[in-house]
């Protein structure tokens, strides 16, 4: 065998080297992907009769915009009525890959398309998710594309997947009423469970408006982690997770192109505002048969809507003020 021949050998049992040492890897990670999966689907449990699909008539996105409906609600049963504690517009930007959040206080006092005026999360409870978009449509103007409902029942489970070290937070006070558990003042990692109390807590003097600000500021955090290589690896077992305790009408397409910008983009923050803005509403309304609400200045609260997310560098409107308001418990 001349040298020629040799090298070719070589060359030839390279290549089956290299192709051997792929086929396990990739065998490997779809193998360790399955095994992930099947493992959050176990730690979520038998997957709850969700009832019949939500219908969401939503226009298709235009301009690379899209705007995602996030409703946090509690587990309930298939017939009983809830409504939303949790009420966010994530706008994402396919052009600059820029993520930013809207918070939408609960109790705003809306015009809900057929029903009359009500408090923002009576939307919810009597239409789901696409008489919340139309109420959003209808008062403040903007198109929702896609919708995501998450099971407050799951949400500390998939946090301590995607922050196994826990979140850190700076709790300013004692914070226990409403929560059923305790949480003392100071910088501390919290995991799931506590995290859910810390972002639901609103027995203060600052009621819902301090609520959004931690539930905001918990999504900023968990955005971060949810960019790591850590993550990244545990994302089979959270997609496993999500399949019982997120309901959503994002195709995979769409979260994919969402998930590849955010990592493309992953030393990005979020950027947050909250409606109504500061200095646009009056606290002290109650209004028989629905409780104490917001009303707000719409034109205004609109225009600061569309400037916020037509920006390309959006400044987050403030929301840290000292409001004393106390809602009626729902």
């Amino acid at each position: 065998m001349n040298r020629s021949e040799r090298r070719t050998r070589k060359k030839k049992k390279k290549v089956w080297i290299t192709l051997l040492i792929l086929f396990l890897l990739i065998g490997g990670a779809a193998y360790f992907g399955i095994n992930q999966f099947k493992a959050g689907q176990s730690l979520a449990g038998e997957k709850p009769d969700k009832g019949e699909e939500d219908i969401f008539n939503a226009p298709e996105p235009q301009y690379g915009e899209i705007n995602i409906l996030l409703l946090g609600s509690d587990a309930r049963p298939k017939d009983d009525e809830g409504r939303s504690d949790s009420l966010m517009i994530a706008h994402y930007n396919q052009d600059t890959k820029e993520l930013k959040t809207v918070s939408v206080m609960r109790d705003i006092y809306v015009e809900i398309p057929g029903h009359g005026k009500h408090k923002m999360n009576a939307a919810y409870s009597i239409g789901g998710p696409e008489l919340v978009r139309k109420t959003i449509k209808e008062n403040f103007g903007i198109d929702i594309h896609y919708y995501a409902e998450v099971n407050f029942d799951g949400f500390p489970k998939m946090v301590d997947v995607v922050a196994p070290d826990g979140i850190e937070v700076d709790i300013p006070y004692r914070m226990s009423h409403g929560i059923n558990m305790t949480l003392e003042p100071g910088i501390q990692r919290l995991h799931g469970n506590e995290l859910l109390g810390y972002v639901r807590f609103r027995h203060d003097s600052k009621s819902d408006f301090g609520r959004v600000e931690r539930q905001q500021e918990a999504l900023a955090k968990l955005k971060a982690e949810a960019v790591s290589l850590h993550s990244l690896l545990s994302l089979p077992k959270l997609l496993g997770m999500a399949d019982s305790y997120v309901t959503t009408n994002l195709d995979k397409k769409t979260m994919l192109s969402i998930g590849k910008g955010l990592l493309d983009n992953k030393d990005s923050g979020i950027e947050s505002m909250r409606l109504p803005i500061d200095g646009s509403f009056d606290e002290n309304q109650r209004i028989p048969g629905v409780g104490q609400v917001l009303t707000i200045d719409f034109d205004e609260n609109t225009q600061a809507l569309n400037d916020f997310l037509s920006s390309k560098s959006g400044t987050s409107t403030p929301s840290d003020k000292n409001i004393e308001m106390n809602t009626d418990q729902e």
